[in-house]
């Protein structure tokens, strides 16, 4: 079995089961290279919001794939999270997040950010990003705070 095939129950756990599908249109955004270098929203994004949205599993459930500093149940099927704010920059971090898949096409990472071009959406939750433009903002704020490996 592929590491992409592993993956498969736990994003579809994670799409049947998320609660918190972002109200209202996505705002466009433009990434350059392996980054979004403009933030999302004009509010700057908060970074105890953004740990509670990676580790609810109601929320954005990174735990289901991601070590997370602090959390004694995870996943360990994607790269830890430990770290990340050294090795990545809050704009390569927001296109992470956003969609990751501009970075990795394989990627099992659900893009958190983008509603078209997805497949087996079910129709209430067509044209609904899986994170609100805050939530994005609040979720690079946090992994953005996490600069020391473990």
């Amino acid at each position: 079995m592929t590491r992409k095939h592993a993956v498969a129950p736990a994003i579809a756990i994670l799409l049947a089961y998320s609660q918190v599908w972002a109200q209202g249109e996505s705002v466009r955004f433009e990434a350059v290279g392996d980054a979004i270098p403009r933030a999302l929203t004009s509010e700057p994004g908060n970074a105890a919001r953004g740990r509670s949205i990676v580790v609810n599993r109601d929320g954005g459930a990174c735990t289901l794939c991601h070590a997370v500093p602090g959390e004694k149940n995870f996943g360990n099927i994607a790269p830890t999270l430990a770290g990340v704010g050294a090795r990545l920059s809050p704009a390569q971090l927001r296109l992470r997040v956003a969609d990751s898949t501009r970075v990795n096409p394989d990627t099992p990472m659900p893009a958190y950010y983008r509603t078209e071009g997805l497949n087996q959406v079910a129709a209430a939750f067509r044209g609904k990003p899986l994170l609100s433009a805050q939530q994005v903002e609040d979720v690079v704020a946090w992994l953005a705070t996490l600069k020391e490996a473990q």
